[in-house]
């Protein structure tokens, strides 16, 4: 009965929610019947957007690496994706005699694509689920640990009932704190080839400046494809694999649009917190946010000092700094949001309602976990302070991550006798090759001392402390490292050859990465009852919260799952203190800004001389928007988060428009509360991504693979086979 009234809250919550808030799990659209999406401008069925038995829109959608998201775009397995998503693989290609990230990179035969090293694309299969089988073994006496095996042995039976021996990726997932619970079949390809990417001038252009702002003026694409073997399974990557013919893929519209036409995002959002108290708000913004952004500056400043000397270095950590820069401003954005938007009283206020709803007769579980939760949160604080900045001492200063990781292998190598070593030694060399990949020791050295130097600083809680850290001297670390077996790729094969389980156990800096681990499993293991006890009051609150509030929207957060979020072409209210460049209908940004934002030689602000060459002869053939003018980037009102980088925006034909890329400043706390007035998804419109492979790089045959979309409005392009507007999709209004 429980689970019968809570799904009945969700179905009729959906029922009254405003079409741009929330991200939707696909297998409930068909049925949440309380909503109609076609009255919004959808022209497809729900079977076409999520089917298990036919090809659907979920089929041409993947997450891309396990980070982003990418879409199906021809029935060869193309794939297009965010510059910011595929800059690692790009990078990682790159060399200072080949520099595809400054002049980007164009396969313009299908020979010329090569294997992008470690990237995966997954696809959803199916969903199901497993609620009721879950709670029916689970009750609200149990002990955390009780609770907690259930769970785990009911993943594992649900992931052997359905992985087929292998063939699928099964993975189970709660929902709405632990309420709620589905599965989800996945299948893998690893056979991922770079096919394209435009040079960092147009896919980053604006940078750290223009991150997270609008109007903005980024051509944020790459071009990537699947391999398969010749029966279309996945498999490692092989000469002899060819492109994946897909269920289903995208067609892309030269269409254009206008503000209110209906727009939808299919992506794996990463992770909200919707439903986060003012409480772990208060926590969030006031200390751990502002740990986070402090570290992640002073990181990025050593990290700057070297890349600006060495090109090398540059390539190196390019990814690693662009990855620490977008965090960086992200949270600090969501302390500002914070405040601005007065997130914590709106909270305060649905707390409220709570609190009057649990004290009344029959409700006496959720009494009171409110108050526990706030005592939670003084408890933890110093420790999720330390967290931070130990986390950011972790990502940052490598010299730790590698000892620890690859001395467990060297110590498991050294126990070896010589036979077992011979079979190892290829595992082992492997290990090392790819810990010091991308690797400046001089980076480093001052890397691990400034943040050490910072954590010491901080981090002035002695309880919640790493003593192995506060027991180093930060001004001779880098020349700790340096004498270390690990100081470098060198040294560390030298002890391959000459494996000393002694000198390993003297070794300081793999006593000082095994320190700080142990130091940080004790730590945990001392807060175990009071995070197990805070994960209970998480769920009891959200389950009374659905009770206490039926009129309420309330949609499961983001948890790197399939979603659906819908809306439309949306605008933001023109600013004073912000150059439009004649754009009077605030809802896209054209080539004329482009232009008009560029600086000679400025790292942030530079072109190519051949874009601005194409714009001087006006030549954007048709991929020009019927006005006359090259559309750039979009808005609409879609609501996503990190994850949803290089999702399809897709119209109301299922039709790709566009991919979506970043938020709007003044909705950064967007992850913690949905702000309507103003939260915005930032998208590259899709004739500008053409337009780029077409015009500016010359690869026609990647636009040839493509199913274009037109309308009588479309500039005229013999050279391209295109789908009249009246496709069968259009047809279903």
């Amino acid at each position: 009965m429980k689970r019968i009234l809570l799904l009945f809250t969700f179905l009729l919550s959906f029922a009254q929610m405003r079409a741009d808030e929330g991200m939707w799990l696909l297998m409930l659209i068909k049925r949440l019947n309380g909503v109609d999406m076609q009255k919004e401008g959808l022209h497809l069925t729900p079977e076409e957007i999520y089917s298990v038995n036919n090809s659907s829109l979920k089929d041409a959608i993947v997450s891309f690496g396990g980070f982003c998201t990418g879409e199906i775009v021809s029935d060869k397995g193309l794939i297009f994706t965010n510059h910011h998503c595929g800059y690692g693989a790009v990078a990682a290609a790159s060399t200072p005699e080949k520099d595809y990230l400054k002049n980007g990179f164009w396969a313009l035969k299908q020979k010329d694509e090569f294997n992008a090293k470690n990237l995966y694309v997954r696809f959803l299969v199916r969903m199901d689920d497993a609620t009721q089988r879950i709670n029916s073994k689970l009750n609200n006496s149990m002990t955390p640990t009780e609770r907690k095996a259930i769970i785990e042995a009911e993943t594992k039976a649900i992931e052997s009932e359905n992985s087929e021996n292998g063939k699928y990726t099964v993975v189970v997932k709660d929902f709405f704190n632990g309420n709620e619970f589905y599965y989800f079949v996945y299948q893998d390809y690893k056979d991922i080839r770079l096919v394209g990417a435009p040079p960092s001038s147009l896919g980053k252009f604006g940078g750290d400046t223009d991150n997270w702002e609008w109007p903005r003026h980024t051509d944020d694409f790459t071009v990537f494809r699947v391999y398969a073997d010749a029966t279309g399974n996945p498999a490692e990557y092989s000469p002899s694999n060819v492109p994946l013919k897909p269920k289903h893929h995208l067609p892309v519209s030269l269409k254009g649009f206008k503000p209110g036409d209906f727009a939808m995002i299919l992506g794996y959002p990463g992770r909200t917190n919707r439903y986060l108290t003012s409480y772990g708000i208060q926590q969030m913004v006031n200390r751990d946010y502002p740990a986070w952004v402090e570290a992640s500056k002073i990181a990025m400043d050593v990290m700057k000092k070297y890349m600006d000397k060495d090109k090398a270095t540059q390539l190196s950590y390019a990814s690693q700094y662009a990855s620490v820069a977008n965090y960086w401003k992200n949270r600090q954005g969501t302390i500002d949001a914070v405040d601005k938007n007065g997130t914590i009283s709106d909270k305060q206020k649905i707390e409220a309602t709570y609190r009057a709803w649990s004290v009344q007769p029959g409700n006496e579980i959720y009494d009171g976990v409110l108050e526990d939760i706030e005592a939670y949160y003084k408890q933890v604080s110093d420790r999720n302070v330390e967290r931070n900045y130990s986390a950011q001492l972790s990502r940052n200063a490598k010299y730790i991550s590698l000892a620890f990781q690859l001395g467990s292998v060297l110590n498991t190598y050294a126990q070896l006798d010589m036979q077992g070593r011979l079979a190892m030694k290829p595992k082992v060399e492997a290990a090392i090759k790819s810990a010091y990949e991308n690797f400046n020791t001089n980076l480093e050295g001052e890397m691990l001392s400034t943040m050490v130097s910072l954590y010491k600083l901080k981090v002035t809680n002695r309880d919640v402390a790493s003593n192995t850290i506060l027991g180093l001297d930060a001004n001779n670390l880098s020349n700790v490292a340096y004498s270390s077996i690990f100081a470098n790729k060198t040294s560390a094969t030298n002890f391959i050859l000459n494996p000393d389980r002694l000198k390993l156990d003297a070794d300081p800096l793999w006593k000082i990465a095994k320190g700080i681990a142990a130091d940080q499993k004790a730590n945990t293991e001392k807060f175990i009852k009071v995070d197990d006890n805070f994960a209970k009051n998480n769920r009891l609150f959200l389950a009374g919260l659905m009770k206490a509030m039926p009129e309420k929207k309330f949609y499961p957060d983001a948890n790197s799952t399939m979603r659906l979020t819908y809306g439309s072409i949306d605008t933001l209210p023109i600013r004073s203190d912000r150059n439009y460049f004649g754009v009077t209908e605030n809802y896209y940004t054209d080539m004329e800004g482009l232009i008009g934002k560029y600086k000679k030689d400025d790292e942030e602000f530079d072109l190519p001389q051949r874009v601005i060459d194409l714009y001087n002869m006006k030549d954007f053939g048709q991929y020009a928007d019927a006005a006359g003018h090259m559309p750039v980037n979009f808005l609409s009102n879609n609501d996503i988060t990190g994850g949803n980088s290089g999702s399809p925006v897709i119209d109301g034909d299922g039709n790709l428009i566009g991919i979506a890329f970043d938020g709007n400043s003044e909705a950064l706390s967007g992850d913690i509360v949905f702000e309507p007035e103003w939260q915005k998804t930032i998208n590259v419109d899709i004739r500008f991504v053409l337009w780029t492979i077409d015009k500016y790089a010359g690869a026609r045959r990647l636009i040839d693979e493509l199913t274009l979309v037109r309308d009588e409005n479309t500039p005229a392009d013999t050279k391209t086979k295109a789908v009249p507007a009246k496709s069968k999709a259009k047809s279903k209004k």
